[in-house]
């Protein structure tokens, strides 16, 4: 059994599709293709049910995605232990990042790092909150920069980065556009522009709306910023966002209304990595460039 074979196996699984999996790796999709079936006869079992639309794993691809997980972790420690002796740093590095998120600049963080160690395979994934600090808490990622208003899962540490509050954003025609601040109950049966369910944002949006007793229903769901940002900006809906959100340059001429409460809602961002301080030594130096304390050990 190849590693490589492992290393496209697993590929299919997480994105549940052949093209986006031979993307990812930068191979082709018939050799990718020729790698999962090799590896389905030499374990005799079909690993995926594939469809015209879906890629889905099997019974047997289940069990063997745990263990190839755990084994190309396995692999990839082995590599960076003997680079560190070395006095070298390669290997991968494996980053998350919501959105747009605050307190860090990704891609620029992203291209310090690699001009000061060109040797390390740099690996970036964008998705939202809830489903990056699950992938971290798997060994999926080494780290994550990620917005969560809730404790994160067994096995993760945040680390604070900056927070800031949330506003509305809304089209300068609407009634609320020239108040004040919005109480919550205002926005009762307002059209609302939100992003998907496990984002951050949208999850601390559906906590204070629920805090408030206002009850509300998203008519409009993206999966980006600057969608969302264009919705607004056509007076389709209003959105409750961070407020940086607000100062981006396709927001301009749109107003920004603080909401009430004391204090409103927040948006926190943190850096979710290994509880127990088990950070790779590429995503360690990662860290380092953010100046932020060492990952408090669990109980």
């Amino acid at each position: 059994m190849e590693l490589r074979h492992l290393e496209y196996f697993v590929a299919v699984a997480e994105e549940r599709h052949f093209t986006r999996a031979a993307q990812r790796l930068m191979v082709s999709q018939s050799g990718l293709s020729a790698s999962v079936r090799a590896l389905e006869r030499e374990l005799d079992a079909r690993l995926f049910v594939r469809t015209t639309r879906s890629v889905e794993l099997t019974g047997p691809g289940r069990a063997l995605l745990t263990e190839a997980t755990r084994a190309l972790a396995s692999v990839r420690a082995a590599k960076d232990a003997v680079a560190a002796v070395q006095g070298l740093l390669r290997g991968t590095l494996s980053v998350g990042t919501e959105q747009c998120i605050a307190g860090v600049h990704v891609p620029s963080l992203l291209a310090r790092f690699r001009a000061d160690h060109p040797r390390v395979e740099i690996r970036l994934r964008q998705a939202g909150s809830a489903a990056l600090v699950e992938a971290v808490a798997a060994g999926h990622l080494d780290l994550a920069f990620v917005a969560l208003c809730e404790q994160p899962p067994q096995g993760v540490c945040l680390l604070p980065l900056t927070s800031e509050p949330m506003v509305l954003l809304c089209h300068p025609l609407h009634p609320l556009a020239g108040s004040d601040e919005v109480r919550w109950t205002e926005l009762n049966g307002e059209a609302l522009v939100d992003f998907q369910p496990d984002w951050g944002v949208r999850r601390l949006t559906d906590l204070s709306f629920a805090a408030a007793g206002v009850a509300r229903q998203v008519e409009l769901e993206v999966n980006d910023v600057h969608s969302l940002i264009e919705l607004v900006a056509e007076g389709l809906g209003t959105a409750v966002v961070p407020g940086h959100f607000a100062r981006k340059p396709e927001a301009s001429g749109l107003r920004a209304v603080p909401l009430a409460g004391d204090p409103g809602p927040v948006w926190e961002v943190s850096v979710a990595v290994p509880a127990a301080d088990a950070l790779t030594p590429a995503a360690r130096r990662l860290r380092a460039y953010l100046d932020l304390p060492a990952a408090a050990p669990t109980a």
